[in-house]
């Protein structure tokens, strides 16, 4: 019963997507004349707000010999500026009964603070003053290069999946800059120095290589004139960004092994897909996320449904695809075999999943109720004002237009069969794969592996 009224509920909402649209909160938008862009957008159901600073920076503008440096400068932006002591800022949001971290991808690097709607000017001062006007001391700089380190170890060192995605990204790619970790190669951590952090800092935390957004009860009036006498002030940099390492054409699969000490085999496998920007069809991103969930969208979906619990050949798996990033990407699949069946087994299952979106297009109920399904994580997903304004700093952050916020939604209700059959067919090709395969060697004895995660993590949080 509940399960009825559940897609029924689904089924009411995805009717009523168009007016839920139609009804959003308007944004309102603005640009500082030292480049600043600020985006707002009214939320009056709670006297609470999301105050984030977008920065156009992230591993993917990094080059060999300072990976990782956005990550470590993230944590540096909590050491200290010209005014306020080290980790005085966590403490001023903290009494103000707020909330405040960071996290660096890819393409950005963002932060955040959730407060009280009265509390935003302390959110601007306290931004606008590490936006600009960081020590950098070199006594900061050397304890948290040692706790980024940590966090290597921890996080990928020392954790089988997450090392082997790693390699396996370093394969994939042949040029594009994504071939890197988010984290930083461990040479080029153990060589980085505070005056590589300075120059970084002076280049890319400018205004006019950021973008604020604030959602929540606020006024947009108001929420300018705040940013105008915080941020107003700063000096502009001429920023260059670097030129755009364009992947070459993948000519045949590639296959790698990575050895390391675990309890289970893992499998990792990655298709060349295009991000929004770069699609030879406008309408194609969208149909890929779709194929994404349907082959991995929640217990019903075909992997679990026939991988997991039919066949029993996978005691996990999963696929992904994220149509905004800066650079084309991946369509990726992994999982681990289940008892009684090896690397080999679920390989040739996932490929004959892929096979069979290839050849038979998918069924009309199964695509609503998918398509029903994943609209309406994304309309629920804005109750939450964080994502709110995340999505909004993410599209700006990419270069994309924050409006195609607005357009989302009814893209991914436009796709249809065919143009998930069409994707398929052309992107999950053999010659446009890589394969990755963990080949758990004999754990320490005092050594556990880390539970199973899934693919690897791309942003990094302090």
């Amino acid at each position: 019963m509940q399960r009825l009224m559940k897609r029924r509920l689904l089924a009411v909402l995805f009717f009523l997507l168009p007016l839920t649209t139609l009804a959003a909160p308007e944004v309102h938008e603005r640009r500082l004349d030292n480049g600043l862009k600020i985006l707002v957008k009214p939320d009056r159901r709670a006297p609470i707000l999301t105050s984030q600073i977008w920065y156009r920076i992230g591993s993917s503008y990094e080059h060999g010999g300072i990976t990782g440096i956005s990550h470590v400068l993230e944590h540096m932006m909590f050491q200290g500026t010209e005014r306020f002591a080290p980790n005085e800022f966590s403490r001023i949001v903290a009494e103000n009964g707020g909330e405040e971290n960071a996290f660096t991808g890819r393409d950005y690097t963002a932060y955040y603070e959730n407060l009280a709607s009265d509390r935003l000017e302390i959110a601007f001062e306290l931004e606008s003053d590490r936006m600009r006007h960081l020590t950098l001391g070199e006594k900061e700089f050397a304890k948290e290069l040692e706790v980024v380190k940590e966090e290597r170890r921890m996080r990928t060192d020392d954790d089988p999946q997450s090392l082997t995605y790693e390699r396996f990204t370093a394969v994939a790619y042949d040029a594009s800059p994504y071939r890197n970790p988010v984290i930083g190669w461990p040479g080029d951590l153990e060589q980085m120095r505070v005056e590589d952090l300075r120059d970084w800092y002076r280049l890319w935390y400018a205004p006019n290589n950021a973008t604020l957004v604030v959602a929540g009860d606020v006024d947009p009036e108001q929420v300018f004139a705040l940013a105008e006498k915080h941020f107003g002030p700063l000096k502009a940099e001429t920023v260059t960004p670097p030129k755009t390492l364009a992947e070459p054409e993948q000519l045949g699969e590639k296959r790698l092994r990575v050895k390391a000490p675990a309890k289970e085999p893992y499998l990792l496998m990655g298709y060349k897909a295009p991000a929004i920007a770069d699609a030879d069809e406008p309408w194609e991103p969208y149909a890929l996320e779709i194929l994404a969930s349907i082959l991995d969208g929640g217990d019903s979906a075909r992997l679990a449904r026939e991988l997991v619990r039919g066949s029993q050949i996978a005691s996990s798996t999963g696929a992904s695809y994220s149509a905004f990033a800066r650079l084309p990407g991946l369509f990726l699949f992994d999982g681990v075999p289940a008892k009684g069946h090896g690397i080999a087994d679920l390989e040739q299952a996932l490929r004959d999943q892929i096979a069979r979106l290839q050849t038979e297009p998918v069924d009309a109920s199964e695509l609503e109720r998918v398509r029903t399904q994943v609209i309406a994580g994304k309309v629920y997903e804005q109750d939450a004002l964080f994502y709110q304004g995340m999505q909004l700093g993410q599209l700006e952050a990419l270069g994309l237009d924050w409006r195609l916020a607005d357009a989302y939604v009814d893209n991914l209700a436009a796709v249809t069969p065919a143009q998930i059959q069409a994707v398929a067919r052309k992107y999950l090709n053999p010659d446009r794969l890589t394969v990755a395969v963990l080949d758990p060697q004999p754990l320490a004895d005092n050594q556990s592996a880390p539970a199973p995660k899934g693919l690897g993590g791309l942003t990094h949080v302090r």
